[in-house]
Protein backbone atom coordinates (compact mmCIF):
# COMPACT_ATOMS: atom_id res chain seq x y z
CA UNK A 1 0.00 0.00 0.00
CA UNK A 2 1.28 3.56 -0.65
CA UNK A 3 2.59 5.17 2.51
CA UNK A 4 4.34 8.30 3.78
CA UNK A 5 6.65 8.68 6.81
CA UNK A 6 5.99 11.63 9.13
CA UNK A 7 7.56 13.00 12.29
CA UNK A 8 5.49 14.10 15.33
CA UNK A 9 4.13 17.56 14.62
CA UNK A 10 4.22 17.20 10.82
CA UNK A 11 1.04 18.00 8.94
CA UNK A 12 -0.80 14.85 7.89
CA UNK A 13 -1.62 15.01 4.15
CA UNK A 14 -5.30 14.91 3.21
CA UNK A 15 -4.65 11.75 1.17
CA UNK A 16 -3.72 9.75 4.28
CA UNK A 17 -6.59 7.40 5.23
CA UNK A 18 -5.02 5.59 8.21
CA UNK A 19 -2.23 6.54 10.61
CA UNK A 20 -0.02 3.87 12.20
CA UNK A 21 1.90 5.00 15.25
CA UNK A 22 3.02 3.93 18.72
CA UNK A 23 0.63 3.59 21.63
CA UNK A 24 2.38 6.52 23.35
CA UNK A 25 1.87 8.90 20.41
CA UNK A 26 -1.56 7.67 19.33
CA UNK A 27 -3.46 10.02 21.66
CA UNK A 28 -1.66 13.04 20.22
CA UNK A 29 -2.52 12.34 16.57
CA UNK A 30 -5.37 14.46 15.21
CA UNK A 31 -6.83 12.04 12.68
CA UNK A 32 -10.11 10.08 12.60
CA UNK A 33 -8.39 6.72 11.97
CA UNK A 34 -5.36 6.06 14.16
CA UNK A 35 -4.11 2.50 14.73
CA UNK A 36 -1.60 2.00 17.56
CA UNK A 37 1.05 -0.60 16.72
CA UNK A 38 3.12 -2.51 19.27
CA UNK A 39 6.55 -3.94 18.53
CA UNK A 40 6.23 -7.61 17.68
CA UNK A 41 2.46 -7.32 17.22
CA UNK A 42 0.46 -9.68 15.05
CA UNK A 43 0.69 -8.51 11.41
CA UNK A 44 -2.37 -10.52 10.37
CA UNK A 45 -4.72 -8.72 12.76
CA UNK A 46 -3.10 -5.36 11.99
CA UNK A 47 -3.49 -5.91 8.25
CA UNK A 48 -7.17 -6.72 8.74
CA UNK A 49 -7.63 -3.55 10.82
CA UNK A 50 -5.95 -1.42 8.13
CA UNK A 51 -8.12 -2.79 5.33
CA UNK A 52 -11.22 -2.38 7.47
CA UNK A 53 -10.29 1.23 8.25
CA UNK A 54 -9.88 1.83 4.52
CA UNK A 55 -13.56 1.11 4.06
CA UNK A 56 -14.20 -2.65 3.94
CA UNK A 57 -17.54 -3.21 5.64
CA UNK A 58 -19.77 -1.24 7.99
CA UNK A 59 -18.90 -0.73 11.68
CA UNK A 60 -21.89 -2.86 12.76
CA UNK A 61 -21.07 -5.89 10.60
CA UNK A 62 -19.53 -8.96 12.17
CA UNK A 63 -16.18 -10.40 11.22
CA UNK A 64 -16.00 -13.99 10.02
CA UNK A 65 -12.82 -16.05 10.16
CA UNK A 66 -12.84 -19.12 7.92
CA UNK A 67 -10.41 -21.88 8.91
CA UNK A 68 -9.32 -24.81 6.74
CA UNK A 69 -7.99 -27.37 9.28
CA UNK A 70 -4.65 -29.07 8.83
CA UNK A 71 -1.15 -29.15 10.39
CA UNK A 72 -0.80 -25.57 9.06
CA UNK A 73 -4.40 -24.30 8.84
CA UNK A 74 -5.47 -21.88 6.14
CA UNK A 75 -7.34 -18.81 7.35
CA UNK A 76 -9.35 -15.97 5.80
CA UNK A 77 -10.67 -12.91 7.68
CA UNK A 78 -13.87 -11.67 6.06
CA UNK A 79 -16.19 -8.69 6.49
CA UNK A 80 -19.29 -8.28 4.33
CA UNK A 81 -17.81 -10.84 1.94
CA UNK A 82 -14.58 -8.87 1.46
CA UNK A 83 -11.26 -10.40 2.52
CA UNK A 84 -9.33 -8.47 5.17
CA UNK A 85 -6.46 -10.95 5.17
CA UNK A 86 -5.68 -14.58 4.48
CA UNK A 87 -2.81 -17.03 4.64
CA UNK A 88 -1.53 -20.03 6.58
CA UNK A 89 -1.02 -20.41 10.35
CA UNK A 90 1.93 -22.21 11.91
CA UNK A 91 -0.17 -24.76 13.81
CA UNK A 92 -3.77 -25.48 14.87
CA UNK A 93 -3.11 -23.82 18.23
CA UNK A 94 -1.93 -20.62 16.48
CA UNK A 95 -5.57 -19.76 15.86
CA UNK A 96 -5.80 -18.88 19.56
CA UNK A 97 -3.23 -16.10 19.13
CA UNK A 98 -5.05 -14.82 16.05
CA UNK A 99 -8.33 -14.77 18.01
CA UNK A 100 -6.75 -12.73 20.82
CA UNK A 101 -5.23 -10.23 18.37
CA UNK A 102 -8.51 -9.79 16.48
CA UNK A 103 -10.32 -9.10 19.76
CA UNK A 104 -7.65 -6.48 20.49
CA UNK A 105 -8.02 -4.86 17.04
CA UNK A 106 -11.83 -5.09 16.91
CA UNK A 107 -12.96 -4.84 20.56
CA UNK A 108 -16.56 -3.87 19.76
CA UNK A 109 -17.04 -6.25 16.85
CA UNK A 110 -18.60 -9.71 17.04
CA UNK A 111 -16.25 -12.29 15.50
CA UNK A 112 -17.38 -15.77 14.50
CA UNK A 113 -14.92 -18.53 13.61
CA UNK A 114 -16.08 -21.08 11.03
CA UNK A 115 -13.99 -24.25 11.02
CA UNK A 116 -14.06 -26.85 8.26
CA UNK A 117 -15.06 -30.37 9.24
CA UNK A 118 -12.08 -32.13 7.60
CA UNK A 119 -8.86 -33.39 9.24
CA UNK A 120 -10.49 -34.29 12.61
CA UNK A 121 -7.31 -34.15 14.77
CA UNK A 122 -6.39 -30.64 13.59
CA UNK A 123 -10.05 -29.56 13.51
CA UNK A 124 -10.59 -30.58 17.14
CA UNK A 125 -7.44 -28.77 18.26
CA UNK A 126 -8.57 -25.59 16.47
CA UNK A 127 -12.09 -25.72 17.90
CA UNK A 128 -10.88 -26.42 21.43
CA UNK A 129 -8.29 -23.61 21.28
CA UNK A 130 -11.06 -21.17 20.31
CA UNK A 131 -13.52 -22.43 22.93
CA UNK A 132 -10.83 -22.02 25.61
CA UNK A 133 -10.85 -18.31 24.69
CA UNK A 134 -14.66 -18.19 24.70
CA UNK A 135 -14.99 -17.45 20.99
CA UNK A 136 -18.04 -18.12 18.79
CA UNK A 137 -17.36 -21.26 16.73
CA UNK A 138 -19.28 -22.94 13.92
CA UNK A 139 -18.44 -26.28 12.28
CA UNK A 140 -18.88 -26.16 8.49
CA UNK A 141 -19.31 -29.16 6.18
CA UNK A 142 -16.21 -29.04 3.95
CA UNK A 143 -17.79 -30.82 0.97
CA UNK A 144 -17.23 -28.59 -2.04
CA UNK A 145 -15.03 -26.06 -0.22
CA UNK A 146 -11.58 -27.51 -1.00
CA UNK A 147 -10.38 -26.38 -4.45
CA UNK A 148 -7.73 -27.98 -6.62
CA UNK A 149 -4.21 -26.54 -6.77
CA UNK A 150 -1.04 -26.10 -4.76
CA UNK A 151 -1.47 -26.51 -1.03
CA UNK A 152 -0.95 -22.99 0.40
CA UNK A 153 -3.16 -20.95 -1.96
CA UNK A 154 -5.66 -23.81 -1.86
CA UNK A 155 -5.80 -23.57 1.95
CA UNK A 156 -6.57 -19.85 1.85
CA UNK A 157 -9.21 -20.28 -0.87
CA UNK A 158 -10.81 -23.15 1.04
CA UNK A 159 -10.80 -20.96 4.17
CA UNK A 160 -12.65 -18.21 2.26
CA UNK A 161 -15.26 -20.72 1.10
CA UNK A 162 -15.64 -22.14 4.61
CA UNK A 163 -16.04 -18.61 5.99
CA UNK A 164 -18.81 -17.92 3.49
CA UNK A 165 -20.88 -20.96 4.53
CA UNK A 166 -23.12 -21.24 7.57
CA UNK A 167 -22.18 -23.95 10.07
CA UNK A 168 -23.49 -25.61 13.21
CA UNK A 169 -22.58 -23.84 16.49
CA UNK A 170 -20.08 -25.66 18.72
CA UNK A 171 -20.29 -24.95 22.45
CA UNK A 172 -18.54 -27.93 24.03
CA UNK A 173 -14.92 -29.09 23.53
CA UNK A 174 -14.49 -31.83 20.95
CA UNK A 175 -13.06 -35.14 22.10
CA UNK A 176 -9.85 -35.96 20.26
CA UNK A 177 -10.02 -39.48 18.85
CA UNK A 178 -6.98 -40.65 16.90
CA UNK A 179 -7.32 -43.49 14.42
CA UNK A 180 -4.73 -45.90 13.06
CA UNK A 181 -5.18 -44.33 9.62
CA UNK A 182 -4.37 -40.86 10.93
CA UNK A 183 -1.23 -42.19 12.64
CA UNK A 184 -0.16 -43.92 9.42
CA UNK A 185 -0.72 -40.69 7.49
CA UNK A 186 1.53 -38.71 9.85
CA UNK A 187 4.19 -41.39 9.50
CA UNK A 188 3.90 -41.08 5.72
CA UNK A 189 4.30 -37.31 5.97
CA UNK A 190 7.39 -37.82 8.14
CA UNK A 191 8.97 -39.95 5.40
CA UNK A 192 8.16 -37.34 2.79
CA UNK A 193 9.39 -34.49 5.00
CA UNK A 194 12.70 -36.22 5.70
CA UNK A 195 13.29 -37.22 2.08
CA UNK A 196 12.87 -40.90 3.00
CA UNK A 197 15.53 -40.81 5.74
CA UNK A 198 13.23 -41.72 8.64
CA UNK A 199 9.72 -42.75 9.56
CA UNK A 200 8.71 -41.52 13.00
CA UNK A 201 7.36 -44.03 15.52
CA UNK A 202 3.66 -44.52 16.19
CA UNK A 203 4.06 -42.95 19.63
CA UNK A 204 5.68 -39.85 18.11
CA UNK A 205 2.92 -39.67 15.48
CA UNK A 206 0.36 -39.86 18.29
CA UNK A 207 2.05 -36.91 20.03
CA UNK A 208 2.04 -34.92 16.79
CA UNK A 209 -1.70 -35.51 16.36
CA UNK A 210 -2.33 -34.41 19.96
CA UNK A 211 -0.38 -31.18 19.37
CA UNK A 212 2.36 -32.05 21.86
CA UNK A 213 5.01 -32.12 19.14
CA UNK A 214 5.28 -30.61 15.68
CA UNK A 215 5.95 -32.91 12.74
CA UNK A 216 9.27 -31.16 12.11
CA UNK A 217 10.32 -31.71 15.73
CA UNK A 218 9.35 -35.38 15.57
CA UNK A 219 11.35 -35.89 12.36
CA UNK A 220 14.35 -34.07 13.83
CA UNK A 221 14.27 -36.26 16.94
CA UNK A 222 14.07 -39.42 14.83
CA UNK A 223 17.04 -38.34 12.70
CA UNK A 224 19.11 -37.55 15.80
CA UNK A 225 18.27 -40.93 17.33
CA UNK A 226 19.32 -42.68 14.13
CA UNK A 227 22.58 -40.74 13.97
CA UNK A 228 23.43 -41.35 17.62
CA UNK A 229 22.66 -45.06 17.16
CA UNK A 230 24.96 -45.22 14.14
CA UNK A 231 27.73 -43.55 16.12
CA UNK A 232 27.60 -46.26 18.79
CA UNK A 233 28.06 -49.17 16.41
CA UNK A 234 30.97 -51.40 17.42
CA UNK A 235 33.64 -52.38 14.88
CA UNK A 236 33.69 -55.92 13.54
CA UNK A 237 36.93 -57.90 13.47
CA UNK A 238 38.91 -56.69 10.49
CA UNK A 239 37.78 -53.07 10.89
CA UNK A 240 34.23 -53.39 9.56
CA UNK A 241 31.42 -51.74 11.56
CA UNK A 242 28.39 -53.61 12.81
Amino acid sequence: MPSVSLLPGDRIPDSVAVVLTSFEESREIAHPRVLPVAEGGDRRALGAAILHALGAGEPSEELVVGLDPGPRPGYAILCAGASLGEGVLDSPESVGTLAVQLRHRFPARHVVFRVGSGDPPARNRIVNALLERQRSVELVDENGTTPHGHRRPRDALAARRIGGARGLPVREPLVATITAGEIANVQRLSREGSGGRVTISRSSAHRVLRGELSLAEAVDQAIRRNESGAGRREPRPGGQSL
